[in-house]
């Protein structure tokens, strides 16, 4: 076959997902779209597949992709005439823990907020549903009715049909030696048969997905794994038609075909492989057996399902799967290359997720932004180092296990940990700090208590669904900020610099809010898409004419920095940089603040001297520094940015004071509670790039009256107005639970007068409101409706099964009009 000179896009892999991008491109009507796969369609991973088809998933939206995925596979043989095999034989989960059980009735309480058809089950019930288990052990479980299984293999030929059905072309045996660019942006592929021009190329190689990044320079940071399973040979008397079955707390899930049994494993520690490089001529091949491995899975699967004992095994099979670092796949276009997308990395659920992966990728290069909150898989989340092979085989031979284990709020990761640590990193480790990880940074999260660290406890964390061992701890840290004082290490801040003479110009373009605001101010804002849904939410201080320094949360640093090269227009004098490293930042904060960091800074704190929302040059020690006066826990404090080489200096100075007056050290874990008791939104959980800033009860932090840019009005402006106009059709609201004694994390569904209204974005104990707080979004009964409105009803929040109820707010349940900054 002669390849084409010239494509619109080029598709690398030919695998479920590469396959689906293609799909629906040319469902969107693209033309010249090429897929290229090195070998045969399927030969990667797609051809091993378990081919189970999920709907539930942990969020909202990938649950919406995958409800997507399993309506496109229940169509596509009638569209195509491809049988894809998919049948909805139903799927259970069951607990065997009471900790699982609570996990199950969670994921239940979540779905039908998502609105998935969900069944909470008992042991009978589930003994009906799959005759001849053993459930004795079986505490309960979950049935969702609509999963299903399909033959992953006929799925992506289906796919394929569609594809070229709407003039896609499809060219098996031919590998991408290398990737050409120009000026930041793809330009072409090199194969074996010449040369291949595009405007875009989509990354869709699956366990190849690191070489193919590379090839074009950018980062995809993920690495192959071995993954387990058997199949046997026909069981005589097995009920037909069983559903899927998962029992994660013994690592297994089971699929019935044709009157046999799969039988796999997501096993604890799992084995990286390919590390080294895949083999040239690795198509449709297996990995060596590797029976000791398997054999505890085997054995409590006997146990769980007798009839296994007597079954023969006819395969017994070891494949590789690409794994992420943090079990979340990655999608959409790289910070490092325009028009370079990449699919990848779907950590063994491939087959559910390809639907609506492929749908929502390709919305993205049609709309040229993603249409809805993609951001827990968004590429743009990693940071550069994470494509280290050292790291990712380390990191993955968790990440395997971590499908099936117990999902408890506030795990973290074991492996592939201190790598970025803070300059007074030490210094807290000395002081008892248990350290969590985001985004490679080690972030003391609590604290140990006196009497715990003369004891010489080791501080960690003991999983659970109820109060875990750190929650006094994080309560003494929370009321001490409120009451006294208290310290935290906020070093991983993303801090980016922008300077030039058009710097106020293009923020001015990019934000919400007036950027023109003398040297020293701190303007809280958002960058806005054209609908006005929030990009990013920082805060962004003048540090002179022509220089500001943007404050972002460490996970969002790459997409924000992409955010803004983006938008720079080419004739603007203007440019930004990574800054995070060099500055520390250690925040003081609590109502005795000021006096405690007055003896130590020779400059007056007073407010008419230092007011909120200001930033100024301080001396601190013997070092120069600079002072936020800015809180995220809703108290008076400063954020104190220190050049990293003499953080250590000012927080001995610190330690020095503490001995006359003290100040508590304390943790990320109280500051979320201190930040969802004032309301504070969280980027990635109460505001994202689907809502709206207006829903998001941000409407303050938007001046569409400012002074307008050079470059023109900032954008989203228009969807603005035209939502102060039109009215909202939901409204970011507090709830507070009325009972003290349960715990909210996110997701749990919010019942205003018996019905479903929406659910909780995020979830905390509040220590000084004395229960937990909640943030979530209320539907409007209709547009424009009254924020009045919203307050009357009966509110309940369910937790695990159990309704409780709450009062809800407008205004934050805790200093509504935010007098404790200002004092």
């Amino acid at each position: 076959m002669n390849i084409p000179k010239q494509a619109n896009v080029i598709i690398i892999g030919g695998g479920v997902i590469g396959c689906s991008i293609a799909y629906h491109l040319g469902k969107l009507g693209w033309k010249d779209i090429v897929l290229l796969e090195r070998k045969k369609l399927t030969s990667g991973t797609t051809w091993h597949a378990a081919g189970l088809i999920a709907q539930l998933r942990a969020t909202q939206n990938m649950t919406r992709l995958a409800k997507y995925s399993q309506e496109l596979y229940w169509d596509l043989e009638k569209e195509t005439g491809v049988v894809t095999g998919f049948k909805r034989n139903g799927s259970m989960t069951v607990a065997l823990t009471e900790e699982r059980l609570e996990e199950l009735n969670r994921q239940a309480d979540m779905a039908r907020a998502y609105d998935v058809e969900i069944e909470n089950i008992n042991k009978s019930q589930i003994q009906e549903r799959y005759p001849h288990l053993n459930t004795e052990d079986v505490l309960g479980g979950v049935w969702l009715p609509k999963d299903g299984q399909a033959d992953p293999v006929n799925i992506t030929l289906a796919l394929a049909k569609g594809a070229r059905n709407f003039g896609v072309t499809i060219i098996e045996d031919l590998k991408v030696n290398s990737i050409e660019t120009n000026d930041g942006k793809v330009k072409a592929v090199r194969t074996h048969q010449g040369i291949i021009n595009a405007n875009y190329i989509v990354n869709a190689g699956g366990m190849w997905g690191q070489e193919i990044g590379n090839m074009a320079g950018a980062s995809v940071p993920l690495h192959a794994c071995e993954h387990f399973y058997i199949v046997t040979e026909p069981i005589d008397n097995l009920t037909p038609e069983l559903p899927v079955l998962r029992v994660p707390d013994e690592c297994a899930y089971y699929k019935e075909d044709a009157g046999k049994i799969l039988l796999g494993a997501f096993e604890p520690n799992s084995k990286p492989w390919g590390g080294d490089g895949i083999p040239e001529d690795f198509e449709f091949d297996s990995l060596p057996e590797d029976f000791d491995h398997f054999e505890p899975i085997l054995e409590r699967a006997v146990k769980r399902f007798p009839f296994l004992d007597k079954a023969g095994i006819k395969t017994f099979f070891n494949g590789p799967e690409s794994f992420t670092v943090d079990n979340r796949y990655l999608l959409g276009e790289t910070p490092e290359v325009k028009n370079f997308f990449v699919a990848a990395g779907f950590n063994s659920v491939g087959i559910q997720s390809a639907g609506g992966a492929g749908k929502v990728l390709a919305d993205w290069i049609n709309s040229g932004r993603p249409t809805i909150d993609l951001w827990e898989v968004d590429i743009r989340r990693m940071m550069p180092f994470q494509k280290n092979k050292n790291y990712l085989r380390t990191r993955v031979s968790e990440t395997l296990g971590l499908l099936y284990a117990d999902h408890f709020p506030y795990r973290q990761f074991e492996t592939g940990r201190n790598i970025k640590r803070s300059p007074i990193h030490f210094h807290l480790e000395k002081q008892g700090a248990c350290f969590g990880e985001t985004s490679g940074w080690e972030r003391p999260n609590w604290f140990l208590n006196e009497n715990e660290l003369s004891q010489k406890k080791i501080p960690e964390y003991k999983y659970s669904w109820k109060r875990q061992n750190w929650f006094s701890n994080s309560a003494h840290e929370h009321k001490a900020v409120r009451n006294s004082v208290g310290l935290f290490d906020l070093s991983s801040f993303g801090k980016i610099k922008l300077s030039g003479k058009d710097s106020e110009d293009f923020l001015q373009k990019i934000c919400g809010n007036n950027i023109a605001v003398p040297v020293g101010k701190i303007v809280y804002t958002q960058f806005l898409n054209d609908d006005g849904g929030i990009e990013s939410d920082v805060t962004i201080t003048r540090l002179s004419s022509d220089e500001f320094i943007i404050v972002t949360p460490a996970a969002t640093i790459q997409k924000d920095l992409n955010w803004i090269k983006n938008h720079i227009p080419t004739d603007a004098h203007c440019f930004s940089y990574d800054a995070t490293s060099s500055e520390a930042v250690i925040s003081v904060m609590g109502p005795n603040s000021r006096k405690f960091l007055q003896p130590l800074i020779l400059n007056s704190l007073d407010n008419e001297d230092f007011p909120f929302g200001h930033a100024k040059e301080i001396e601190i020690g013997m070092s120069i520094a600079r002072a936020h006066r800015i809180s995220y826990v809703g108290e008076l404090g400063w954020e104190i940015y220190i050049s990293s080489d003499m953080a250590a200096h000012v927080f001995e100075q610190i330690q020095e004071r503490s001995a006359e007056m003290p100040i508590k050290l304390c943790g990320l874990h109280s500051l979320d509670s201190c930040r969802i008791e004032k309301a504070y939104r969280h980027y990635g959980h109460d505001i994202s790039t689907e809502d709206n800033i207006i829903e998001a009860g941000l409407g303050f932090a938007v001046k569409t009256q400012k002074p307008k840019s050079k470059f023109g009005d900032f954008i989203g402006k228009n969807a603005v107005e035209i939502k102060k106009q039109e009215g909202v059709e939901k409204r970011l609201m507090q709830f507070v639970l009325n009972d003290p004694e349960p715990l909210l994390y996110h997701n749990e569904p919010i019942i205003k007068d018996d019905r479903i209204v929406g659910y909780l974005t995020s979830g905390n104990f509040g220590h000084h409101l004395g229960s937990s707080v909640g943030m979530g979004y209320v539907t409007c009964k209709q547009k424009g409706e009254s924020p009045e409105e919203h307050l009357k009803g009966n509110y309940m929040i369910d937790v695990a099964g159990k309704r409780y109820s709450a009062t809800a707010y407008l205004k934050p349940a805790y200093d509504p009009l935010s007098n404790n900054v200002k004092i």
